[in-house]
């Protein structure tokens, strides 16, 4: 059931909605609202878009995020986690092909919490998201070092490979002064939490260090320089002309934005649980994403997602409701309208220098170096993700990762299943001082080559059926009886119950009786709907093995009798 998190809580009178916790969630919004203000400017340009874009997605899908979410801490608002992949839609299809793009992104995401899908998502591997993750990280970091050098470069190249090609060629041309700014600003959001932690360093280092290059008048780059006049009138809502061809293009970048926005915003929700000790609605969540996201493409603005960094933070200062997300959003929205103005003053060095902390914060280069004590696969499909994110894009590493990531999994559910003969151990080959010991002996000279028993356990799906069909080639032609024992089977799959129908053959072929115990009831299903239990007859289908056992000794020693006569 979709049911915003705000909504539920006002409902039920929640003790949380109290003069003091309302207090503190306003307070924590404005702090939040300070923190998100230079990210939301530096990640718009670091995507290709001017500088406000940014504001106006903080605000407008994290007004929306807050309002309309399953989460009560959730703040919204622009990430890392998309720079390159705007990057690239707003080189190839420009503005309108961003905005399309976008909406397109917020209809997938609000599908997908229709659907059920929150908790689907949650199963895309960690190796993977680690892999495309740490990958982003890189390529943020590499896309902000003209600006932290000052280089002369007119058209920075969109290949990874190329562009440190031109970053080397034009070396020479980096500004010392440059070098001075980037380098002062990362020390001091580096060193400033040490001194106050409310107060966040990007906010000191982009507001101090501007100062100082505006009363210098240091001969630097900054957002005026490059973008020129910055308008703080909020735009009005407008969709492009979009037709079959745009949406045809447009659609793999809109899926991998819906799924990176549906991956982060529900990581965001289940970090934040941990610190409130609550639990957030996914499904709610995802629809909540993506009517922000809609938004967000309407109003001009980029893609939006729950943001963990900003998130954390508003714990941590005290919120504990939607309304603190809400008051980040207007907060920003004040900013905006009465400092926009002064933006354009911002050296592109210190927004280069926020920009590689805040990717040096999302790369979880920790996460990824304990990834190598896992296991090879896991490592693989690590490995495999962040390449393709740094060397071709990240539509292409996410399909590949996955697709490996399936193969892998695959592979190791099928050798988990096995298929073992079990018939040297029916009966004991005890020694005489144990009571029945002759009694066994006997039993297992009569029925050892007449009677075969396999116990198959594990998966019975396509990537097992080898190891099933494995056993019609150990099959004994001359035995009588042929027992599946299947108590450890949860599933079987079409391709296996083909292999099935083979065994079968075979066994009717040779005159051999089939039977089987203990069948778990999805595998007793299929072959209830495929007409097998109707074909061969129930009374093949047995609840306990020694009841297989029973009859396999029956028909046995009936055809030892027949014999004789």
């Amino acid at each position: 059931m979709i049911r915003p998190k705000l909504f539920s809580m006002l409902r039920h009178k929640n003790r949380d909605f109290n003069k003091k916790q309302i207090f503190k969630d306003v307070i924590a919004g404005i702090i939040v609202g300070i923190v998100a203000l230079p990210l939301s400017v530096a990640l718009a340009i670091a995507s290709g878009v001017s500088p406000e874009k940014g504001l106006i997605t903080a605000v407008i899908a994290g007004f929306l995020v807050s309002l309309l979410g399953g989460s009560r801490v959730q703040i919204g608002g622009p990430t890392g986690a998309f720079v390159i992949i705007v990057y690239g839609i707003v080189q190839k299809y420009g503005i309108d092909g961003l905005t399309i793009a976008t909406v397109m992104a917020g209809i997938i995401l609000v599908i997908f919490g229709f659907l059920r899908f929150g908790s689907v998502i949650k199963f895309i591997p960690f190796p993977i998201v680690t892999g495309f993750t740490s990958g982003i990280a890189v390529v943020l970091c590499s896309t902000q070092i003209k600006d932290l050098f000052g280089l002369k470069i007119d058209v920075v190249p969109a290949d990874f490979i190329e562009k440190w090609g031109s970053y080397i060629a034009h070396f020479g041309s980096a500004n010392i002064i440059t070098i001075a700014i980037g380098a002062s600003s990362l020390l001091i959001i580096a060193l400033w939490p040490k001194i106050n932690k409310v107060v966040p360093g990007s906010l000191v280092a982009l507001v101090l260090v501007t100062a100082i290059v505006a009363f210098l008048k240091l001969p630097v780059e900054t957002i005026g320089s490059r973008f020129g006049e910055l308008s703080s009138a909020f735009p009005a809502p407008r969709l492009p002309n979009v037709n079959f061809q745009t949406i045809q293009a447009l659609i793999m970048p809109a899926i991998t934005i819906a799924i990176l926005a549906g991956i982060e915003s529900l990581l965001s929700a289940v970090v934040s649980d941990g610190m409130i000790s609550k639990k957030h609605s996914s499904n709610t969540e995802l629809v909540a994403q993506g009517i922000a996201n809609i938004a967000s493409g309407l109003f001009g603005g980029i893609p939006a997602t729950g943001a963990i960094a900003r998130t954390a933070a508003n714990v941590k200062n005290g919120g504990r409701t939607p309304i603190a997300g809400m008051v980040h959003a207007a907060s920003l929205f004040l900013m905006m309208i009465a400092f926009m103005s002064l933006a354009k003053l911002i050296p592109m060095a210190v927004l280069g220098a926020i920009l590689v902390v805040v990717a040096y914060n999302m790369s979880e280069w920790r996460s990824f170096k304990s990834m190598f004590k896992s296991t090879k696969s896991d490592v693989s499909v690590m490995v495999i993700t962040f390449l393709f994110t740094v060397f071709f894009d990240l539509v292409l590493a996410i399909e590949v990762g996955m697709v490996l990531a399936m193969f892998l999994f695959i592979k190791k559910m099928s050798e988990s299943t096995q298929a073992s003969n079990i018939t040297p151990y029916l009966w004991d080959e005890t020694n005489d001082e144990n009571e029945g010991a002759e009694e066994t002996q006997k039993m297992y000279n009569d029925f050892h080559d007449k009677l075969m028993v396999y116990e198959i356990n594990g998966p019975l799906f396509f990537g097992a059926a080898n190891t099933f069909l494995d056993v019609l080639n150990e099959v004994n032609i001359h035995a009588d009886i042929l027992v599946f024992r299947m108590k450890n089977v949860p599933i079987m799959d079409v391709t296996a119950y083909n292999v099935l129908k083979r065994i079968d053959k075979h066994c009717r072929r040779h005159h051999i009786m089939l039977l089987f115990t203990e069948l778990q009831e999805g595998p007793l299903k299929l072959l209830i709907n495929m007409g097998y239990l109707e074909m061969v007859g129930k009374d093949r289908f047995l609840e306990t093995f020694d009841e297989a056992i029973k009859i396999a000794e029956d028909v046995i020693l009936l055809k030892q009798q027949l014999a004789r006569k």
